[in-house]
């Protein structure tokens, strides 16, 4: 494994332009499938505090990606938008759906961390690495009676 490296300030380290590629395993079914495109951090936009922050906190950042997704040889343009607010230190993101709704917590602070988020009777399972100042990578382990996948994105960021 490759030396990890600690994060202080996680919003600062995320914000920008990242290319990402992420390969998808159906372990059950043994499919694979393949994510290629975009995630941009962008500060949250001026006005009522999102869902979760309050009022006079340290903003967080907009989680915007977007590619191109290939299962079974199909492809199809793909999108999600995520909300990364301040965590209790300045290492650590409180990472919420679009809507506001809780996702996982993330702390980036040994370079290094493992988070859980329950959706319905499935766990998905998220180990987060950062490699260096310019590339990260996530590892989602989900398991339950509906699903049994590996999703690894690899993050490299965009000058």
């Amino acid at each position: 494994m490759s030396e990890l490296w600690p994060v202080p300030d996680a919003l600062a380290y995320l914000a920008g332009g990242w290319r990402a590629e992420r390969s998808v395993r159906d372990l059950a079914s043994g499919d694979e499938g393949e994510f290629s495109g975009t995630t941009v951090f962008e500060p949250l936009e001026d006005g009522e505090p999102p869902p979760g922050l309050p009022q006079g906190a340290r903003r967080g950042l907009l989680h915007r990606e977007s590619g191109t997704f290939v299962w079974r040889g199909v492809p199809r343009p793909a999108e999600r938008t995520l909300r990364f607010l301040p965590g209790s230190s300045r290492g650590t993101v409180d990472v919420r759906f679009a809507d506001g709704r809780p996702f996982h917590d993330l702390d980036l602070s040994s370079g290094r961390h493992v988070a859980d988020h329950p959706c319905s009777a499935d766990l998905y399972r998220g180990e987060f690495t950062v490699r260096d100042a310019d590339h990260w990578r996530s590892v989602w382990r989900v398991r339950g009676p509906a699903k049994d996948l590996v999703l690894t994105t690899d993050y490299a960021r965009e000058r």
